[in-house]
């Protein structure tokens, strides 16, 4: 792109943006263009898209950025995409829709324009008072009825970043086919609907909401609980040092378990809404700098366990002191496996497992919990990485009445033990992860040597991931480029381990690279994820993320532990390093 179609573009987007702030950071750059070149390409090489997931991008002004002028046309499009699907409730003035947001610089801005959108075009439309995790989002779409819902938040980003989650009558984010039918009117709009906050609610087309949602979603996640007997016996006896960083879970995490009587220390440094997350380069329970605060507080405290939930308190994480005091991290697939666990021997003991029981994990997810599963009498649904696909398969029960859903999750820290929410839930998470540290305590046992004793019957799994950014127009074909020698190439063996079976998820076949021809289809929707099987069980992942500019790998290394935990995870850490080795050659070579 040359320097004259760079500035057109940029002085077209300052004559659209409404917001002062984001016109004059454009401005600035367009005063000295030779120096803010580079920048300026980067902020309108393209429009930033409206993705199957929504909205993710960068703050600031620019097409390629997130603002107030990105925001006002996805949900002029979006509100478009319900109007011609549901044109009787148009016609009556019936569509509706709910809008929340979590502690990130401008999401009470862009909160407030996308709902004021709404109701200019119509719609009934709810906006939280404040802040208010993804969950209860998803929740109060379900428990209004209403057609559609937006939460503006970037999850788990670094501070830099906001972002813009679109959803469906059900309480999940859109799918095919609609999420193609909203991108396409995203892209067609060539003006914008608004209305003043108060017209809107001088006509009741703009509606606040709080405690009427708030109250009857705590008592939900309380709901869920399996044994409230304990709470009452043992409560007192466990501490719990919690971190919603910066974000939005104190209000509901502290809610909830401190209505079950349990004793929580909330990190003080980190409980109130911060949108620069002051204290940690990412707030993101997934990574353990994230968690130190936490960490150290409850070393301090002898706490019994660490509780952390993200900026938008959709995904949970946590840590427990091992045998000398120190206090470890337990990650996605782990707690996955120990809720898992949790939940189908709770059913089965207290006679609460349902006819044709089913659990639902993403395809990059540790197949450990399968055998699990399978020893429950329990049927394991993969579906594709996201939440959303993990809510659509919830759907697809209810609708043919084929099984009943029990637990649904993904590596990523994302867990779901209700139907009432159609998203990961952090908080109920958090309520159910403080149950089964009750329950194992009763049994004499801890989280980490429940997890052993599981090991020690199923084999042991090590989970390691390798994570490349390829940012700008130049990262992105850098990006299709390793896919498609991935694809061409592939491997013919990792760590030295055999490939026995590839599974090529965008071409929807699954074949074995000995005998390529022979290609089974691949019942999955389409999506750009190639998988490698070994021999052993180990699974290698390879998947560009569909809401940030980096291209992931997913190593599952399985072991046996005939020979004893000690040297499984040896061997699983030799193989992960020789993994990792092996495919950062590949990704060095793609530069």
């Amino acid at each position: 792109m040359d320097k004259a179609e760079i500035i057109e573009r940029a002085k077209a987007y300052i004559a659209e943006e409404k917001d002062e702030n984001f016109r004059k950071e454009v401005e600035a750059l367009i005063a000295s263009p030779d120096a803010n070149l580079a920048e300026l390409e980067d902020r309108f090489y393209r429009a930033l898209e409206f993705g199957t997931g929504g909205l993710r991008g960068v703050i600031g002004g620019g097409t390629n950025r997130m603002n107030t002028y990105v925001i006002n046309n996805a949900t002029q499009g979006l509100a478009n995409y319900f109007i011609k699907t549901f044109p009787e409730k148009a016609a009556k003035g019936e569509l509706s829709a709910v809008v929340a947001y979590d502690s990130r610089k401008y999401s009470d801005v862009f909160a407030e324009a996308t709902a004021l959108i709404f109701a200019a075009n119509g719609f009934k439309t709810y906006l939280f008072t404040g802040l208010r995790p993804t969950p209860e989002l998803s929740y109060a779409i379900r428990k209004l009825g209403c057609d559609t819902g937006v939460v503006v938040t970037a999850s788990h980003n670094p501070p830099q970043y906001n972002g813009y989650k679109a959803y469906w009558n059900d309480g999940a984010q859109v799918i095919e086919p609609h999420d193609k039918g909203i991108i396409d009117e995203v892209n067609a709009v060539s003006s914008v609907k608004t209305i003043s906050k108060d017209e809107a609610i001088k006509n009741g087309k703009l509606v606040l909401i709080d405690k009427e949602i708030d109250e009857p979603y705590w008592a939900m996640v309380k709901s869920q609980l399996f044994r409230p007997e304990l709470f009452s016996k043992m409560a007192k006896d466990v501490k719990i040092v919690y971190t919603p960083l910066h974000g939005t879970g104190a209000m509901h995490v502290e809610k909830v378990l401190g209505d079950l009587g349990l004793a929580v220390t909330t990190v003080p440094e980190q409980r109130e809404p911060d949108g620069t997350f002051r204290t940690v380069e990412k707030p993101n329970p997934e990574e353990a700098p994230a968690l130190k605060m936490a960490v150290e507080l409850a070393q301090k405290e002898k706490a019994d366990v660490v509780m952390a939930t993200d900026p938008d308190a959709d995904r949970f994480g946590s840590a427990v002191p091992g045998k000398d005091g120190k206090f470890v991290l337990i990650n996605g697939n782990q707690m996955g496996v120990l809720l898992t666990d949790y939940i189908l021997l709770s059913r089965k003991e207290l006679g609460k497992m349902p006819a044709a029981p089913a659990m639902i994990r993403s395809i990059v997810t540790a197949p450990m919990v399968d055998k699990i599963a399978a020893k429950n009498g329990v049927k394991l649904v993969e579906c594709l990485t996201g939440f959303k696909w993990i809510a659509n398969d919830m759907a697809t029960f209810e609708k043919t009445g084929s099984n009943q859903y029990v637990f649904g999750f993904e590596e990523s820290y994302g867990y779901n033990v209700e139907t009432d929410v159609r998203d990961k839930d952090g908080v109920s998470a958090a309520a159910m992860c403080a149950e089964m540290t009750l329950y194992w305590r009763s049994q004499g046992k801890s989280l980490l040597e429940r997890l052993e004793e599981l090991y020690n019957e199923y084999g042991y799994y090590e989970d390691c991931a390798i994570s490349k950014n390829f940012a700008g127009a130049s990262g992105a074909e850098t990006m299709k480029n390793i896919m498609a020698k991935l694809r061409a190439d592939g491997f013919k063996s990792l760590g030295g381990k055999k490939v026995i079976c590839i599974r090529d998820v965008q071409q929807s076949i699954v074949f074995n690279p000995a005998n390529p021809a022979d290609k089974k289809p691949l019942a999955l929707p389409k999506s750009n994820v190639l998988q490698f099987f070994l021999e052993g069980g180990t699974v290698v992942s390879a998947r560009p993320s569909g809401t940030e500019p980096k291209i992931k790998f997913y190593i599952n290394a399985q072991v046996p532990s005939n020979d004893g935990l000690a040297k499984a995870k040896e061997a699983a850490a030799s193989l992960c390093d020789a993994i990792k080795t092996e495919i950062n050659a590949v990704l060095d070579a793609a530069k």
